[in-house]
This record gives C-alpha cells, structure tokens and sequence, in this order.
C-alpha cells in the first residue's frame, strides 16, 4: 500500500451520515456540541439556568497555565462522552476573574460540577481519564460506549487482521472529529510503521498531547518507532540467516535478525530468535536478549498474541 492511500478526503462509509469533519462528539444522537468559553455575564445564563436541566462542568483556566493544557482534552473527550447529558464551559479566569474569586478558587485547573443552579462537586489539578469519568458517572450516570469508541474497536480491529487501508480510512475519520485522540494517532502511526513510513509515525507521535505522553498506547508506538529505527541500520537478513545456520551460537546474527524480524511486522520469529539467545546464554550481552524481548512486549501491548505467547516462553526459560 503506498503512502497515498492514507491521504483520507472522505471518511469511511462505515461511520454513517453522521460523521463529518467537526473535531466534536455527538450530542444525544444529534449535531456535535462545541466546548464554549463564557463571560462572567454569560455564567448565570449558561450554567447555573442550564443546571436545572442537566450537570454542567465549569473549567476555570488560564492561557499559562501548563497543567490546564493537559487536562483540557481528556475532560473535553470525557464529557461528549456522555452524548449531551452533562454540559462542558470554560472560564479564562484572566480574563473573567469574578466568579473564580467568589467561589474562592485559588488554584487551577479548577474545575467545578453544576446541578440545580448550585455546585454539586469539584475536583483541582490533572486527573486521569477513568478518575474523570468516574466524576462525570456520578453526575450523570453511567454511559454507553460512544460512536467513537466504537470506531476505534472497529478501526484497531480491521488493523490487526491486515486491513490496513480501511483501518487507515477510520483512524483518518476519528481524527476529523477528535484530532488529538491518542488511540487514532496511536493506530494511524503504527499503520504508517507498517509501510516503513518511519518519519510519518513520528508525525503521529508528536501529535499526541504533551499530557497523554504516558498512555498505553503512545509508549507503545514510541517503542515500535525506536525499534523500526534500530532495524533500519541492520544488514542483510538473508545473510544473517546464512550466519545462524553456520553458528546457531551466532548470537550477534539471531539478535539483528530478530529486530528486522519485528520491524516486517513479523513477531513471532522476531520473539523465537531471542528465546534461542536466552534459553542457550542467559549471560549474553548482560542479558540483552531478554532486555530486547520486553522492549518488544512494551511496542507490541501487553494483549497482543505475539506478547502473550513469547512471555509464557520466556517464564518457563527463566523458572525451569
């Protein structure tokens, strides 16, 4: 597949009329619902009269504020999450002080629940995603899972059965919606690995949120990246086969083979030459196969078969 087909125009027809090129979620089942920045004026109008129809957040930020930047869009992805039933506004507090000084925030990102025309929770400082939905849960109940994590469980799943332009076509769609969803950016760049596209994963990566640095998903495409890296620089494989069949100690062969195994996307052998390293010489390298394999299990998820089987293999080489 060349790099044009991931140059998506038009998303998938699989998404439905509904999926356009807004970056907002869905709002029950309608039109996206934009975040809105309001005015001290605007307060009694849009949050507290709004209240008594349904939970609204207020987010009390500042342009400085680095911490703001990195809450800022897992609480945004977290309320249209909830598809309308709680309302999400945004108070600079630079420039709309007087409702933050009442209710006496003195540190941000503030960030203050309302129902009934009066504040019903509150939490400061970055949360995780599951601790900032289990907030939004006790606002609003318990919600399904959204139009966009449904296309990212059908995105990731066409990915990992080969079909990479369909699954490239969907990542592509989720990002018009949600530019910085980590698992579409996550998804796009891995695609992109597939290709040998090396610069443009790192375009991907360096699309993930500052905050999100830490998810699951940007380690493991950060780490599929180092790796596609260190493969590029390796020499021929069929002349690091030729090597092993001469030595089957070769064990400098078996470890380049294994990174350029990894790098076609081929893990199974990628994770058989190294077990041969660790179950012939635990002490090679200071136990730089083994080193290798968990770098591999980090890049490739903890649930993936290649990881499940290659660690089992690995307990029962280091336990027997």
């Amino acid at each position: 597949m060349s790099a044009d087909e991931f140059m998506i125009s038009q998303p998938s027809a699989q998404f439905g009329g509904g999926w356009g090129a807004s970056a907002s979620g869905g709002v029950n089942g309608g039109a996206p619902e934009p975040v809105k920045d309001i005015t001290t004026a605007q307060f009694m109008s849009e949050v507290i009269e709004e209240s008594k129809n349904r939970p609204v957040v207020v987010d009390f930020w500042a342009p400085w504020c680095g911490p703001c930047k990195q809450l800022a869009p897992t609480l945004e992805k977290s309320v249209r999450e909830t598809r309308g039933a709680v309302k999400l506004v945004k108070m600079n507090i630079d420039d709309h002080p007087e409702v933050a000084g009442q209710m006496g925030i003195q540190s941000i990102p503030a960030v203050v629940a309302f129902v009934g025309g009066q504040p019903k929770d509150a939490f400061m400082g970055v949360r995780p995603e599951g601790e900032i939905k289990r907030f939004l849960e006790k606002l609003a109940g318990p919600t399904g899972p959204s139009e966009i994590d449904l296309a990212l469980e059908e995105a990731e799943k066409l990915a990992s059965e080969g079909a990479a332009s369909q699954a490239a076509n969907l990542f592509a769609a989720i990002l018009q919606r949600e530019p910085e969803n980590v698992a579409a950016l996550a998804g796009l760049g891995a695609l992109y690995l597939e290709m040998g596209e090396i610069e443009q994963a790192r375009g991907m990566l360096s699309a993930i949120p500052a905050g999100s640095a830490n998810d699951p998903k940007a380690v493991s495409l950060r780490a599929a990246i180092e790796l596609a890296e260190q493969a590029a620089k390796l020499g021929d494989p069929a002349e690091l086969a030729r090597r092993i069949a001469a030595d089957p100690a070769d064990f400098d062969a078996r470890f380049d083979l294994a990174l350029i195994h990894n790098a076609r996307g081929d893990r199974a052998a990628a994770g058989n030459e190294l077990l041969e390293i660790v179950s012939r010489d635990r002490t090679w390298r200071e136990d730089g196969a083994r080193a290798q394999l968990l770098q591999f299990f980090e890049a490739w998820g903890p649930t993936d078969p290649a990881t499940l089987s290659a660690r089992r293999r690995l307990s029962s080489l280091l336990f027997s």
